[in-house]
């Protein structure tokens, strides 16, 4: 069974490998907890935009989102994780697949600053939960750390 602990050791023992095969394995692994992780992905802050940059589920056409613009770019904007049980009740929700119902964007960062975000959507309204949260957020956080000397992030103190 895997767990996030777990998760954020074996990112570790990849920190000499490229950062693309360490935010890949972020992405299957989280897609691997639950059965109800539909979508995965990891967005990567580039400017103003989110970029798409490794993803499992269905194919998205939103490869940049502005920052402040739905979900995610809401979750960069005000600097703080979105846990969404019902997807249309949000205002300015970019669908993108209308399976989707609920959505949870954790941010990773370098220090303090913002560097991307994991995003996971589910099928299943109302899909996560605190555990949820803290599971994603200990992986973001690992990979904050493994990717902000590439991305010019500040170490954490």
């Amino acid at each position: 069974m895997l767990d996030p602990e777990t998760i954020a050791d074996e990112l570790w023992g990849m920190a000499e490998i490229r950062p693309d095969a360490v935010v890949h394995r972020a992405v299957e692994r989280i897609h691997q907890l639950r059965s109800e992780n539909d979508w995965v992905g990891v967005y990567l802050l580039s400017g103003a935009s989110l970029v798409l940059h490794s993803y499992i589920g269905a194919d998205t056409e939103l490869l940049r989102i502005p920052v402040g613009k739905g979900i995610c770019g809401k979750t960069v904007a005000e600097a703080r994780d979105i846990n969404v049980p019902d997807v249309y009740a949000f205002e300015g929700y970019l669908a993108r697949d209308p399976e989707t119902r609920s959505e949870l964007v954790v941010l990773v960062r370098g220090g303090e600053r913002v560097l991307g975000l994991i995003e996971v959507r589910s099928h299943a309204p109302a899909a996560f939960g605190q555990g949820d949260e803290q599971a994603v957020k200990t992986i973001a956080d690992t990979l904050g750390v493994l990717l902000a000397p590439r991305l010019g992030g500040n170490p954490p103190s």
